[in-house]
């Protein structure tokens, strides 16, 4: 399963969670269509925004916790054998290139994405849901 959570402005305004479509013998592999995924949809939620009129003045962080595939999408030199993994490699490479978006590593325990992908018990996914559906800042009070 792939888990994708688009926030803008710590807001959820997009969120992808499907089967992949190819069954992959490694994680690696999956975990690679699944940030190649992400990055399709962070360029297309960045031309809407930029058509909308809305000022985009830095990159996108994308976070992926495999540290494999964030560490060897970082770097330029990187060996890989697998002709779909490459194709994914090389969409990833050219984003992060041109400083479209940043790929960070984040453990899985605290990925918000992963409650989109695993089976979760209400006790282990309450910690992390809590953190982006209660605004702590200043609202209009109803009184």
């Amino acid at each position: 399963m792939s888990g994708i959570l688009h926030l803008v402005n710590q807001t959820v305004v997009d969120f992808y969670s499907k089967k992949q479509p190819v069954v992959q013998t490694a994680t690696y592999a999956s975990e690679y269509m699944a940030a190649r995924t992400a990055t399709e949809q962070i360029i297309k939620l960045r031309t809407i925004l930029h058509y909308l009129g809305v000022p985009i003045k830095s990159a996108s962080y994308l976070f992926g916790d495999n540290k494999t595939v964030v560490y060897s999408s970082i770097s330029p030199a990187s060996k890989l054998s697998k002709r779909h993994v490459l194709l994914s490699y090389h969409s990833m490479r050219e984003a992060i290139a041109a400083r479209i978006l940043n790929f960070l590593f984040i453990p899985g325990s605290i990925h918000l994405a992963d409650f989109l992908s695993k089976v979760w018990g209400y006790q282990a996914v309450w910690t992390m849901l809590k953190a982006i559906l209660f605004w702590k800042g200043d609202t209009m009070s109803i009184e």
